[in-house]
């Protein structure tokens, strides 16, 4: 009878210590796949109509009202990709002149998307448009205003830019 208590504590004494061995193993993979957390919106400026130039012009969103995770720099008006993965980015441009409003959207220096209206009326117009794309580590978007086009924003903030992780790959 003594021996089995004996062996019967020694064993619980195992399984015990094969559990917090279980847990901190656990806990240490967990914390090897946290998820990052990437998420921004931000919106042009309250100058009013922007362009045209004699050249085209990196757009800086200089009203960040959301930057989880700090992929978005309002200095240069890139976004970043914290992680591999797909992202999420949206863009809406707004015109209030009787030029042409337009916004091309670049990767790492290639130009990927362009987009534009004219605006012969001279009314508000918008225009909106989404990427879904698989980018690296590293990698950059940020919107152009071609030169000789025009974008408008104000206190409304009528153009803006903004994106998410969707998953990390």
């Amino acid at each position: 009878s003594t021996i089995l208590k004996n062996t019967s504590i020694s064993c619980f004494s195992v399984q015990a210590t094969e559990l917090t061995s279980l847990g901190t193993r656990l806990t240490a993979t967990k914390s090897k796949t946290k998820k990052p957390k990437v998420a921004f919106y931000t919106a042009l400026t309250d100058a009013g109509t922007l362009g045209p130039y004699n050249t085209d012009i990196t757009l800086k969103y200089s009203k960040v009202f959301t930057n989880i995770g700090n992929a978005y720099n309002p200095a240069t008006g890139f976004f970043t990709a914290p992680v591999k993965g797909v992202y999420y980015l949206q863009f809406t441009v707004f015109g209030y002149s009787s030029r042409r409003i337009a916004v091309h959207v670049y990767k790492n220096d290639q130009r990927i998307m362009a987009n534009g209206d004219y605006n012969n009326d001279m009314v508000q117009k918008f225009f909106t448009n989404s990427l879904v794309l698989e980018l690296t580590a590293g990698d950059e978007i940020y919107l152009v205003l071609p030169r000789s086009d025009c974008i408008h924003d104000t206190i409304g903030n009528q153009s803006t830019f903004s994106g998410s992780l969707l998953f990390t790959l």
